[in-house]
């Protein structure tokens, strides 16, 4: 039968494809149901066509998967945050293991790959120490909130909706933070719709409230509220920073990044502090960590402390080694391993994490980690001598081929590759593996809920 945009069609759920979608099959066609759970016998409506595939959401479930739970969130399948907390969690990490296999043995060749059980997140809610909320003058409201419109009018500051950048769903709370942080929102929200100063368009490109973002030091229990604007007004932000210095429990500091520009990030082109010093302090393991407004820190603290553990143990060191520590960024894995070794160089493009990869050195009493600010296809030749292992924690994207022929050609004893997309993992290793034996690999769930996973890979130069 040949099927078509706008089709019904019934089907069972076989598996989780990677992006948060169940996969079935009918009549031969693969079809991905946004919402559908392997064990899930539903009704899905047809939304895309393509040859050989087809793209579907579901209007009907007929028969539960029984790894099927309630989702507590009100918003869950509206907003963008979570795609799986309807889900048992120990299936999620099933499924994210599945991820890392089928990305190791499709993408990379890899098909005997050594993929261990998933490292769970020590919390499945609350674990995130740092979310960003969206003001918005285009408020998405929900099926059950249409009579509201009226009332509630144009005004939100929460989440977007997932391919509507402009529209956002007015968040009472998120589950994924502390619940001084929905306390905080809550105040935020209120002082910003009562205070008739309008917000930023997304469109347009007029108003004055941007973004909120608030971050949480799980080890000092301690605040920070980052209001963003397109204006330097301290008249208008000021009075919200005492309101909230007033009404929240360990609130350390209140900063105001002021973006003036149509770019939609919540980072300011200059900052003012509103009260305290201007930054947290937050650990992970035993080092202490200084976080400002707009500095990179790890969204799971102890999820975070697993993930270091894990390139630790991998590394298997002695004390004796050089180790080279590629896309470095603050420093947190240097630290980790520097009293384990000889000298770690770290390698970092962005010179402001470069910056507080140094600091955070100095603070924790460490002197023998060294960092290099700048491109890592120029710095690499740079540093002699192959190390004796080689740390790589690349962004999503992976490795630029050019630094992947760098380390081929460098060829280190031993690399420990640490990855937050197991496709581009895959593609990596593939090459590297040419070489190289891969020894095993852990994924490390940082983000519970979502299809996200971390995975760290150890690697040992094959005799030849």
């Amino acid at each position: 039968m040949t099927w078509r945009k706008g089709d019904n069609i019934e089907l069972s759920i076989e598996k989780m494809a990677y992006g948060g979608r169940g996969v079935g099959r009918l009549d031969g066609l693969v079809v991905f149901v946004q919402g559908g759970v392997p064990g899930d016998r539903l009704l899905a409506r047809i939304i895309r066509k393509k040859r050989g595939f087809a793209e579907a959401v579901a209007v009907e479930l007929l028969s539960p998967s029984p790894d099927r739970v309630p989702a507590p969130c009100p918003y869950f399948g509206w907003c963008g945050g979570c795609q799986w907390q309807d889900v048992v969690y120990e299936r999620q990490l099933a499924y994210k293991r599945e991820h890392v296999l089928e990305s190791l043995a499709h993408i990379g060749g890899l098909k005997e790959a050594m993929v261990n059980p998933c490292i769970p997140s020590e919390k499945v809610f609350g674990y995130r120490n740092k979310m960003e909320f969206t003001f918005s003058d285009r408020r998405w409201y929900l099926p059950h909130e249409l009579d509201m419109r009226q009332i509630e009018g144009d005004f939100a500051l929460g989440l977007h909706v997932p391919g509507a950048f402009q529209k956002v769903i007015d968040i009472e709370a998120c589950l994924l933070q502390n619940e001084t942080g929905n306390q905080i929102l809550e105040l935020v929200r209120r002082y910003a719709r009562d205070s008739g100063i309008p917000v930023y368009g997304l469109k347009t490109h007029q108003g004055f409230w941007r973004y909120l973002t608030i971050r949480y030091s799980n080890a000092r229990d301690e605040w920070m509220v980052n209001i963003v604007t397109s204006e330097d007004r301290p008249d208008r932000v000021q009075p919200l920073a005492d309101l909230l210095a007033c009404r929240v429990e360990r609130l350390a500091t209140v900063v105001n990044n002021i973006n003036s520009r149509g770019a939609s990030i919540a980072v300011g082109e200059r900052e003012t502090v509103l009260f305290g010093d201007g930054c947290i302090r937050d650990r992970i393991g035993p080092f202490d960590f200084r976080i400002s407004a707009n500095s990179f820190f790890q969204t799971n603290s102890r999820g975070a402390q697993r993930l270091y553990e894990t390139v630790l143990r991998y590394a298997d060191v002695d004390g004796s080694e050089t180790v080279v520590d590629l896309y470095s960024g603050t420093g947190t894995i240097a630290l980790f391993l520097a009293d384990k070794v000889e000298r770690v160089i770290g390698i970092e493009i962005s010179r402001g994490a470069a910056q507080d990869a140094a600091m955070n050195a100095r603070k924790n009493g460490i002197d023998n980690c060294r960092f290099i600010c700048g491109d890592i296809r120029e710095k690499l030749g740079e540093i002699g001598n192959a190390p004796d292992l080689l740390v790589i924690d690349p962004p999503r994207a992976g490795m630029h081929k050019d630094v992947l022929a760098q380390i081929m050609a460098l060829s280190p004893q031993k690399i420990v590759y640490v990855s937050c997309n197991p496709a581009t993992l895959a593609r990596d290793l593939g090459v590297m593996t040419d070489r190289y034996d891969l020894l095993k690999v852990q994924p490390v769930d940082m983000f519970p809920h979502t299809y996200h996973i971390e995975a760290v890979a150890g690697l040992t130069l094959r005799r030849k």
